[in-house]
């Protein structure tokens, strides 16, 4: 398989319904997590631009589903997060009906990273995810993001516990994250 070329990734667009998604022809990998997970920092790390995914500390400021291109003609995919969020129920509950579609009926979509602070892994929206991609036999990878906050060897406890918990999944992989 030839190499990615992360940092050539650009915006493509934004969807805020599964409608307005760009159509279906190229492979689409999506990151989902808890609001201020750090779904966005880690996309900029990832493709090595500051400014390509917004990013803010209120939780809850991705509020589409947004398509990132590749050079290679793959989407990422940052999609609004789940849990808390300085935004009205409703808005929420949009957000989620729109997540569970596109991660229900999107059939381009190849593989799901997860993001998981690691100050507080695995909540029970974080295990539903996991639970339901190995049920879709969907890979995915979980990021324990935010390692700096934790000494380390703090961060490779939660890191082994966390890989014991997982350990039976087939198609899951976990490692530790950081947006510096």
């Amino acid at each position: 398989m030839p190499a990615m070329h992360y940092n050539q990734a650009t915006f493509v667009t934004s969807a805020a319904n599964l409608a307005a998604c760009p159509p279906e022809s190229v492979a689409e990998v999506a990151f989902a997590g808890r609001s201020n997970a750090g779904k966005s920092s880690a996309i900029n790390a990832i493709t090595n631009q500051t400014r390509l995914a917004r990013i803010s500390k209120t939780p809850g400021r991705t509020q589409l589903i947004n398509f990132f291109g590749l050079a290679e003609g793959r989407f990422l995919v940052d999609l609004p997060g789940y849990g808390f969020a300085k935004v009205p129920l409703s808005v929420k509950n949009k957000w989620q009906e729109e997540l569970e579609k596109y991660l229900r009926r999107r059939q381009v979509l190849c593989g799901l990273i997860l993001l998981s602070d690691i100050r507080h892994p695995l909540k029970d929206f974080d295990r539903m995810m996991i639970d339901w991609a190995v049920q879709s036999d969907l890979p995915l990878h979980l990021l324990l993001t935010k390692s700096d906050k934790l000494k380390r060897g703090a961060a490779q406890n939660t890191l082994l516990a966390v890989q014991k918990e997982l350990k039976s999944f087939d198609n899951v992989t976990v490692q530790l994250f950081s947006s510096l």
